[in-house]
């Protein structure tokens, strides 16, 4: 059977950005490219090509089902339908675009380009393919006949975060762990353990579509880097000004298509200095919250209680929802500091999918081109940034960046 099965099998993210999208910027050229950020693999040790291909190829030939388009159909933002039936329409005849593969010193380069509205349906699934076929490489190669041993270890952990979460009840929480799990059924796995465990006040939800509607849990997700990073490649051929103010036509089009009901801002792409200091206070009072994805996960708490405070919002008022290479002992040291000084949440991935004790990978796909020009993100971690030299630096200056937190992508 393919890894991927279903066109649901998908952060739920991607289709509400995927519905703004194609509102409004459906035939923006847009280029992605495959990153493995993980020192020391070559994937293609672990991953034939034949492999992957065959994969792929199965991915792209995936359609929306009636009764998953009526599922999307029936989630609520608010009293209204969250998703508009012309764009399920569009989805439910969408066949995903022809990629390019090939193997480069001993990794592979793998890209994906087209009108933004269709390319952007890969990064998900390609990478939850590209992860499951590295765990069944690495067991392969150096843990062959300890399979039951590895799946034991992972049950233990896997409790033991249980055990440790149904003891606090200020940790409220949800899976982020599709694109770098282990295996599509270890997700299910451990998503159900937790579902099953933990009052559904402090397991809200998962951010796959997927196994939100098998399981009737609630599909999450907020936005992504990616608006911010195909709109900001698309004004690099204008002026300083209008490149510094891209991120506000953002946050605009995300409140006029979904309003308060997901108005979580991602802070980091340009670096959440510039972000707060010059983008974010006209919506601070309008918006749930903020989403933090890289840097000190202690220090920006403490940074957003003090820009609530120098707004006059009491931060108890708003929301922090902590989202970057999680593990249990971080989640609770931060619930210990924040959770009676502003509303915290906090969106589990890898390390909650993808924990057995083999080695897991960094590797992302992120936008690299849009409107023929250079896409970048720069991160409040230095390791994490993106694009070419000449763009980084471009946007550097434009915004005034002067980050020098850099710690090594775990995940």
């Amino acid at each position: 059977m393919p890894i991927i099965q279903s066109c649901l099998d998908d952060d739920f993210y991607k289709i509400t950005m995927g519905q703004m999208v194609w509102r409004r910027y459906r035939d923006v050229p847009v280029r992605y490219g495959f990153m493995n950020r993980t020192k020391g693999v070559r994937l293609a040790e672990y991953i034939s090509e034949r492999e992957l291909r065959e994969e792929l190829d199965s991915v792209k030939e995936l359609q929306l089902l009636p009764e998953e388009y009526e599922y999307l159909a029936s989630i609520k933002n608010g009293e209204k339908p969250m998703f508009c039936r012309e764009y399920l329409d569009f989805r439910k005849n969408l066949m995903l675009l022809p990629y390019e593969l090939e193997e480069r010193d001993g990794n592979f380069r793998l890209e994906f380009a087209g009108p933004w509205s269709s390319a952007m349906y890969w990064e998900i699934p390609a990478l939850a393919v590209i992860n499951e076929l590295y765990s069944k490489g690495m067991m392969a190669h150096h843990m062959e006949g300890r399979e039951a041993e590895i799946y034991a270890e992972g049950h233990r952990r896997q409790l033991h975060k249980i055990d440790a979460l149904r003891k606090r009840q200020d940790v409220v929480w949800c899976d982020f762990g599709t694109r770098r799990r282990h295996k599509r059924e270890w997700q299910e796995y451990v998503v159900m353990n937790a579902a099953q465990a933990l009052p559904k006040t402090h397991f809200v939800g998962t951010s796959n579509t997927y196994l939100a509607m098998r399981h009737n849990l609630m599909p999450m997700g907020t936005c992504a880097h990616e608006p911010f990073m195909v709109l900001g490649a698309c004004a690099m051929g204008k002026s300083d000004k209008e490149l510094f103010e891209t991120p506000r036509q953002v946050l605009l089009d995300w409140w006029n298509e979904y309003g308060q009901g997901l108005s979580i801002a991602l802070t980091d792409t340009w670096g959440s200095p510039y972000f707060l200091g010059n983008i974010f206070p006209e919506f601070a009072w309008q918006w749930k919250g903020v989403r933090q994805d890289s840097g000190d996960p202690f220090q920006f708490g403490e940074t957003m209680i003090q820009f609530y405070e120098a707004l006059r919002i009491d931060p108890r008022e708003k929301m922090i929802i902590f989202s970057d290479g999680l593990e249990l002992e971080t989640i609770l040291s931060l619930a210990d500091i924040f959770s009676s000084r502003i509303h915290i949440a906090f969106g589990w991935g890898t390390n909650f999918t993808n924990d057995l004790g083999i080695p897991s990978l960094s590797i992302v796909i992120k936008v690299i081109e849009a409107g023929g020009r250079g896409a970048v993100k720069l991160s409040d971690n230095s390791a994490k940034a993106i694009g070419k030299p000449k763009d980084i630096e471009r946007i550097k200056r434009v915004v005034g960046y002067m980050g020098t937190f850099n710690a090594p992508c775990r995940y």
